[in-house]
């Protein structure tokens, strides 16, 4: 497996990750993807397209941030993609896509826990940056030892 093809499967699998995970005062918590929402209970989903389209009318302007970020994961993502077609890629690209995605994540996440009785773990975050780190200091580390 090329250098390449590892960092696609390290940005894929971070967009298969929740993103934010939701805790009520009552009830189980509700998980955030990049595609979409799962409440557990009861069992519930509604995806980024149902969401976008269907139930945004009246919601707080935090969330917004949620599909902002899955623009920066997929510019991240088509980057990575573009590197194993093409063989080449600016990790850079990828690297501050997964950065920004991260920082919506963030905001998510802190708007939902500012409500009463919520609070957000911004788990999407924390890999998000960790792998644009991963991704960006392997980058400069590798140039180094050229």
């Amino acid at each position: 497996m090329t250098p390449a093809e590892r960092r696609l499967l390290l940005v894929l699998g971070v967009g298969l990750l929740p993103w934010s995970v939701q805790v009520f005062s009552t009830g189980p918590p509700t998980l955030l993807f990049a595609w979409g929402l799962v409440n557990l209970a009861p069992l519930n989903v509604t995806t980024l397209t149902d969401f976008l389209f269907r139930f945004t009318r009246g919601l707080p302007d935090f969330i917004l941030a949620w599909p902002l970020g899955v623009v920066c994961y997929l510019v991240a993502l088509a980057s990575a993609v573009v590197a194993v077609w093409l063989g080449r890629e600016d990790v850079r690209v990828t690297a501050a896509g997964l950065f920004l995605a991260g920082i919506t994540q963030f905001e998510v996440a802190r708007g939902f826990s500012i409500q009463p009785g919520r609070t957000a773990w911004p788990v999407g975050t924390v890999f998000l940056w960790a792998l644009a780190g991963y991704l960006y200091w392997s980058r400069a580390s590798s140039r180094t030892r050229e």
